[in-house]
Parts: C-alpha cells; structure tokens; sequence
C-alpha cells in the first residue's frame, strides 16, 4: 500500500471514527467501537472502498497508533467530537507533559488555559518532540510545559490513551509554564 493511499484511508477511519459516523450510517457503541465489517461495507456503500486489509496496515503502521482493533471491532484512541466513553481508569500523570500549539493561540491559553474546544479532552504529550509534531501541524510549533504534577495533586484528573496520548478536562493558565519573552 502507497503512503498516500495509507494517509487517505487513515483520514477516512478518523473522519468517521471519531467525528462523522452518521454520516456512512454507522452508529458507534458507548465506547466508541464498530464492527469492521459494518464500518467496511459503510465505506464501500458510500464511494470510498478499503479491503481489510488496507485497514490493518493503516492501524498496524499508524505511527500515533491512532486506532485501536479489539476481535471484530475497531474504535479511534482519542480525540472523538462525537459522545463516547473510552473507559479510560485515572491514572497518576508524570510530573510535566506537554502540550503543542502555535504563537497565535497563547494569549488565549494566557487568559483561559487549554481548553477541549470541540473535544472531549485536552491532548497533552508525554515529550516534547511529539507535542512540537502536535503544534507543526497548525505552523511553527510553540511547546508548552504543563505541570501535570501539580495538576495532579490539587485534584485534577487524568487518563491516558491507548497510544500514550494524555487526556484532561481542561487545564487552567496557573499550570502552563509559557515561554518567557525574547
């Protein structure tokens, strides 16, 4: 399979995965899972055809593991718009984690913190390097620090994906750490 057809059949998975089901007439479950073989002949039915084959590759070399394949189903890791419940546990985050976006939207997150926006959860990296690709792909990356530590201890909760993204409510202004002015 051709990198662009992976990319274009990737997109579709998440389109529809995680924001558009209704849209090729899949329902998904209270976790957010659909049998393979429904969201297949979906796809087929409404002009965009994928073998399951196509499928597994895509989840198997998705480099942010975005799709989870569990027997017969399959659901998005993170980041739906549309209602689901991961059944993520709580899980105690490490001391900073790391959130990517670009200059244009700090002094929002100056005044608001991060917000979900149309998500369920604020994304937060465990690195730098994956919140700087986070940030890039909007434009020149901004990496924020946030003290997920701190978060932690004064009752925030956290979860994390499958593919390691971390999940928050929301993260007030007080826990990002801001680059200082040149």
């Amino acid at each position: 399979m051709d990198e662009r057809r992976t990319v274009r059949v990737s997109k579709y998975l998440a389109r529809h995965l995680r924001h558009e089901p209704e849209r090729i007439g899949l329902t998904l479950d209270p976790g957010g899972w659909v049998e393979i073989d429904a969201l297949v002949e979906a796809a087929a039915a409404h002009g965009f055809r994928f073998t399951r084959a196509e499928l597994d590759h895509v989840v198997a070399t998705n480099d942010k593991r975005r799709f989870a394949v569990e027997g017969t189903r399959i659901r998005a890791s993170q980041g739906h718009t549309v209602p689901v419940d991961l059944g993520l546990p709580e899980a105690v985050p490490p001391p900073y984690l790391y959130h990517g976006t670009v200059a244009r939207h700090l002094p929002a997150i100056r005044t608001e913190g991060l917000r979900p926006m149309n998500r369920h959860a604020v994304h937060l990296s465990p690195d730098r390097a994956t919140a700087a690709r986070v940030g890039a792909r909007r434009g020149r990356p901004v990496v924020l620090p946030v003290d997920s530590g701190a978060m932690h201890r004064d009752g925030h909760v956290f979860r994390v994906s499958a593919n390691g993204v971390w999940l928050a409510a929301a993260v007030p202004p007080e826990y990002v750490r801001f680059p200082t002015p040149h």
